[in-house]
C-alpha cells in the first residue's frame, strides 16, 4: 500500500495494530477521522490517553475501575460470600448484562495455556486462593469459557481449594463447548448462571 504522506502511513500502521483491523480498515478509519472536526479527533485522543494513564484495576477483584475498589465490590447490595471466576472484563460485562448474578467477581486476566506460554503464576489465581483460605467465601462459580484452556484453569483452581469447606459450581452448559462468554446471548448466559451445577459433577461429563 503506497502512501503520499509519512504521517498518514504512521497513523494507519498504528491503527492496524488493533485486533481485527487490517491495513485497509485502518486506512478507512484514519481517513474518516481526517474528515471530522479537529475537536472530535482531539477528544478521542485525550480519552485514550486518559484511559491508558488513569485507569485502575480493582484491588479486590482485578476488574477495571476508576477507583481502588470497583463499584461492584463496594456495593452493599452484592453478596460478598459468592464469587464468580471469569477470564477478563468482557465476561464481567456480559454476566452483569443478564442481571442474574448478585455476588462478586474475580478476574483472572486470562486462562492457563501452555501453548501460549501462560502458566498459573501468570494469572491472578493466588489472590483468589487466599480469599478462600481466609474463610469468607461460601461458593466459587467457575464461569470461564468451555474450552480446553478454560477447563484446565477451572481444574487447577479447584485442586488448590478442594481441601477447604467451600461449594464449587460451574455455569450450566447452555453455553456451547468452545464458545466465549462475551458472545453468548443474555438469556442463555443468565440461565447458565442461575442453573449452575456442582463442579464435581462437571468433571464427570
Amino acid at each position: 500500500m503506497e502512501f503520499s504522506s509519512k504521517i498518514l502511513e504512521r497513523a494507519v500502521s498504528e491503527m492496524s495494530q488493533l485486533p481485527g483491523i487490517g491495513k485497509r480498515s485502518a486506512l478507512r478509519l484514519v481517513l474518516h477521522m481526517l474528515r471530522q472536526p479537529k475537536a472530535q479527533t482531539q477528544a478521542l485522543a485525550e480519552a485514550l490517553q486518559t484511559m491508558r494513564n488513569d485507569i485502575k484495576f480493582c484491588e479486590s477483584c482485578n476488574n477495571i475501575s476508576d477507583v481502588a475498589i470497583c463499584e461492584i465490590c463496594s456495593s452493599s447490595n452484592r453478596r460478598k460470600d459468592v464469587i464468580c471466576v471469569v477470564e477478563d472484563i468482557r465476561d464481567v460485562m456480559a454476566i452483569e448484562n443478564t442481571s442474574s448474578f448478585k455476588g462478586l467477581y474475580h478476574v483472572l486476566g486470562g486462562k492457563i495455556s501452555p501453548m501460549d506460554g501462560i502458566g498459573p503464576h501468570d494469572l491472578n489465581i493466588q489472590p483468589l486462593v487466599d480469599k478462600v483460605k481466609a474463610g469468607a467465601i461460601k461458593e466459587l462459580i467457575f464461569a470461564l469459557s468451555s474450552t480446553m484452556e478454560g477447563d484446565t484453569t477451572n481444574f487447577y483452581i479447584y485442586k488448590q481449594i478442594q481441601d477447604y469447606n467451600i461449594l464449587t459450581s460451574t455455569i450450566a452448559r447452555g453455553i456451547s463447548v468452545g464458545d466465549e462468554l462475551e458472545y453468548a446471548d443474555e438469556i442463555t448466559l443468565g440461565r447458565s448462571i442461575v442453573n449452575r451445577i456442582p463442579f464435581e459433577s462437571a468433571l464427570k461429563l
